[in-house]
């Protein structure tokens, strides 16, 4: 497979959890296909600034996915959109089934299953670019009762993520800090609702390091 002609019709394919669904539409409606997540503001910005350069976003993120949940569909819903770049959020739930002990949670697969889904990536699509986003988590809600453990989880995956991102030449977008440094603004539930959804200040706060990030990277040189 080959990308996409330079500077023309580049495909930019979001990937993730409950974050990046953002409730999007699973029909072909323009007006509700990337949802309401971090990636419908991204695509709405980029879209708008480059519309000569005929832009096309996917949205596939799955709320409840894990890493696992991810490579599982990478065919149908990553390789088979043969996209220019791929960006994944993802974590959370990972965390959340094995801090919760529950049955689909007793091996944390997230390093391994991680690494699969980079390494296909890098051998199917060789001219694919990939942004890694770091999964983040704020002290609020049910998380609190618990929140060392969530801590040092969450910093664990962050961590893999980081290593990953530099083993695969990818674009690396750090969020914890700048939810932490948010949540000194305002309350983290202002932020993440529950300790990890975003709400709409949120999911902007995202877009805005994601952008800051990625054009910063010149990987939007389009």
């Amino acid at each position: 497979m080959t990308a996409s002609t330079p500077n023309q019709n580049k495909v930019i394919l979001f990937q993730g959890d409950s974050i990046t669904d953002g409730n999007r539409g699973r029909s072909d409606d323009p007006n509700h296909i990337l949802g309401h997540s971090y990636a419908y503001i991204i695509g709405g910005k980029l879209g708008n600034e480059y519309a000569e350069k005929g832009l096309r976003f996917y949205n596939r993120g799955i709320s409840g996915d894990r890493i696992s949940d991810l490579y599982a569909r990478w065919n149908e819903d990553a390789i088979s959109l043969n996209p220019d770049i791929i960006s994944i959020m993802i974590g959370v739930n990972d965390a959340w089934r094995t801090m919760k002990g529950e049955p689909s949670g007793v091996t944390d697969r997230f390093e391994r299953a991680y690494r699969h889904v980079l390494e296909e990536t890098s051998e199917v699509l060789p001219h694919t670019k990939l942004i890694l986003c770091e999964p983040f988590i704020l002290k609020t809600g049910e998380l609190a009762q618990q929140w060392e453990a969530w801590d040092e989880r969450i910093k664990h995956y962050q961590a893999v993520v980081r290593q990953l991102a530099e083993q695969f030449h990818a674009v690396h977008v750090p969020l914890q800090e700048a939810f932490n440094e948010a949540a000194q603004r305002a309350d983290a539930s202002y932020w993440l609702w529950d300790g990890v959804h975003p709400t709409a200040a949120g999911h902007d706060l995202i877009a805005k390091q994601w952008l800051h990030i990625v054009e910063k990277s010149g990987l939007l040189n389009i």
